[in-house]
């Protein structure tokens, strides 16, 4: 925000000077300014009137008193917010706060009654449904276990996505519960978006200045500690990606199959990108052109017209601004609330009205904004307005189907392309289809690795994985296996493997063939659902196989599944829960059980979509 003298206490001369040095100043910096401001204004200010408008609230009434002790606690899915909680912990730890770093999975929640101040950052998974390593903790808030906290003070960041029903529904169920349990806010919860960065990086300066500052001299030591790049890290990251040239571009699947999965071999050379088994590729695609023109054509724009793209004031062309900086497919509430604002349009605000939140659940999950300026005939809203107000483009992550100690200075990706008609009109998987109709070996494309940790080989190279991935989501197993015929792992493997056709769609099948012929791959059981009568799916070879797979889970066995959340990943769960009932003679309750204690020691890890 821009400093003005009617919007501030202070005069032209002051609120020019405060703009210019402001925008300099990098996190730690303002941190410490803000800490040293309130050090030597301590808790006497008087309050402030400015031409008779609103008092100002003194700067130290919003320091809360507190310990130099905080604990952080994540739970993710994906490892956003992994990320983030690490960040936050190292800000705190240059300003010399002791931090305690966990994931929620991790954390022993007998010990909540002694944290005095707790940070939580969370994101939500599903349809409203707290991340697996968050679960643990989450039901013991929610349950008559959980403590009286009139101690505690905290702070919640949510992560999530507008284009969900429940948006950061994790995050506030986290909010509400610690404040019925007694506990008071540092400051208050911010749910984010799908573009996160700056609302985390606001969230995270208003927790250090409410938790207080150590003394201007402590701190002015450790400004700029930790800010040079160490060697192995990477200046690239998900708000600076690396342009990495495409090596290859090869479609999966044979002749005559429905389907189009995409190969594609990516060079990192260059890029000091490191990642391991169980990371995941950020791409940040472009919209289709087609689209792009078709909606400028219904606006009535100019394709050539600047628009600001950033609030640094960057600009495009608004053609450039619509093909690679905003997203145009999805909707979201948020958004047509938004455009509400801007138009007089009498179909939208209908839409919009209570009572008819099922109409707009429709609407929302299978439009895009072509549909909406087309359906509630929006032509009279200048570019610019409408773009300031549009989601930034995100990047689609997808499982690393490559080890890098096969593969040095390169990463694979496997893709399924999605093409569809819908409302009269061809649909298009954004990313997929540019990577398989406008990507070729030489192009580039902006990529950042998404480091997870919450899927990761098991550390005791003896131990027995099982592997689990239907279509697509093999690709993070080839990536499994070849780090383990890379490091000579002697542990039993086992891949479960489905897709439609055994003739066309049977993905990577020479390099499984070959690992069983060398003794990498110990086992392997395929069910191809549309090559029988009656449709057989990957928990169907399960079953049939259920007191070999029993007696690996005995063993120790890690059991890792990735693939489709919403219907895939609930039938393995339920049939790892039924192998357990029938051949372990466990109750519904106790496979439960036993199924959430695998989560906690890290032996059933899930990447699902």
């Amino acid at each position: 925000m821009e400093l003005k003298v009617t919007n501030s206490p202070f005069n032209q001369e002051q609120a020019e000077l405060l703009n210019r040095i402001l925008p300099t100043l990098t996190d730690v910096q303002g941190v410490w300014l803000s800490g040293y401001l309130t050090a030597i204004q301590g808790t006497s200010i008087s309050s402030v009137t400015t031409s008779g408008e609103a008092q100002l609230a003194p700067v130290a009434a919003n320091v809360i008193e507190s310990s130099k002790e905080v604990t952080i606690l994540f739970g993710s899915q994906t490892g956003n917010c992994n990320g983030l909680a690490q960040k936050m912990a190292k800000k705190l730890k240059e300003l010399d706060f002791q931090i305690t770093l966990s994931s929620m999975g991790d954390f022993k929640p007998n010990g909540l009654k002694k944290v005095q101040n707790l940070l939580i950052l969370v994101s939500t998974h599903g349809e409203g449904e707290p991340p697996d390593n968050a679960i643990p903790f989450y039901e013991f808030l929610h349950s008559k276990r959980a403590p009286q906290l009139e101690d505690l003070s905290f702070s919640v960041l949510s992560l999530g996505d507008t284009s969900y029903e429940f948006f950061c529904q994790t995050g506030k169920d986290f909010d509400k519960r610690l404040e019925e349990l007694g506990g008071k806010r540092l400051s208050p919860r911010v749910d984010c978006d799908v573009d996160f960065d700056e609302s985390a990086a606001e969230w995270m300066n208003e927790v250090i200045s409410s938790l207080g500052q150590a003394t201007a001299s402590s701190t002015i030591a450790n400004v700029g500690s930790g800010s040079e790049l160490s060697a192995t890290e990477s200046e690239y990251s998900r708000t600076n990606p690396f342009h990495a040239e495409v090596l290859e571009n090869l479609n999966l699947n044979g002749r005559g199959s429905d389907r189009e999965t995409r190969h594609l071999e990516i060079s990192l050379e260059g890029s000091n990108l490191h990642y391991e088994p169980g990371d995941s590729l950020g791409i940040y695609p472009e919209n289709h052109p087609r689209l792009v023109d078709e909606l400028i054509e219904a606006m009535g724009w100019n394709a050539e017209e600047s628009v600001v793209i950033h609030k640094n004031g960057d600009r495009k062309s608004l053609r450039e601004a619509l093909l690679r900086h905003f997203e145009i497919t999805v909707l979201t509430k948020p958004l047509l609330t938004q455009i509400a604002n801007l138009t007089s349009s009498a179909g939208l605000n209908e839409l919009l009205k209570t009572g008819h939140e099922d109409a707009l659940r429709i609407y929302l999950s299978d439009r895009d904004l072509l549909d909406l300026v087309q359906d509630c005939s929006l032509k009279d809203i200048p570019a610019q307005e409408f773009v300031s107000i549009l989601r930034k483009i995100p990047g689609r992550l997808y499982s690393i189907a490559s080890s890098s100690k096969s593969y040095p200075d390169e990463v694979h990706v496997t893709v399924r392309t999605v093409q569809y008609e819908q409302q009269g009109r061809d649909r298009y998987g954004v990313c997929s289809i540019q990577l398989s109709e406008r990507i070729q070996a030489g192009d580039s494309l902006p990529v950042y690795i998404q480091h997870n940790p919450n899927f990761k080989l098991a550390e005791n190279p003896d131990a027995p994985i099982i592997m689990i991935g239907p279509g697509t989501g093999v690709a993070p197993f080839r990536s499994f296996l070849g780090e383990r015929e890379e490091t000579g792992a002697q542990g039993k493997t086992w891949l479960f493997y489905g897709d439609q056709h055994f003739s066309t769609d049977f993905l990577y099948q020479t390099e499984w063939q070959r690992w069983l012929k060398e003794g990498i791959l110990t086992k392997m059981d395929v069910a191809f659902s549309r090559d029988s009568d009656q449709k057989v799916y990957v928990q169907h070879r399960m079953l049939e196989k259920k007191q070999e797979l029993y007696q690996w889970l005995q063993e120790g066995a890690y059991v890792y599944v990735c693939g489709d959340e919403k219907k895939m990943a609930h039938d393995v769960n339920a049939a790892l829960a039924t192998i357990l009932e029938q051949e372990g003679g466990l109750s519904p309750e106790e496979a439960a059980e036993y199924l959430s204690r695998m989560q906690q020691q890290k032996r059933y890890q899930r990447d699902v979509y």
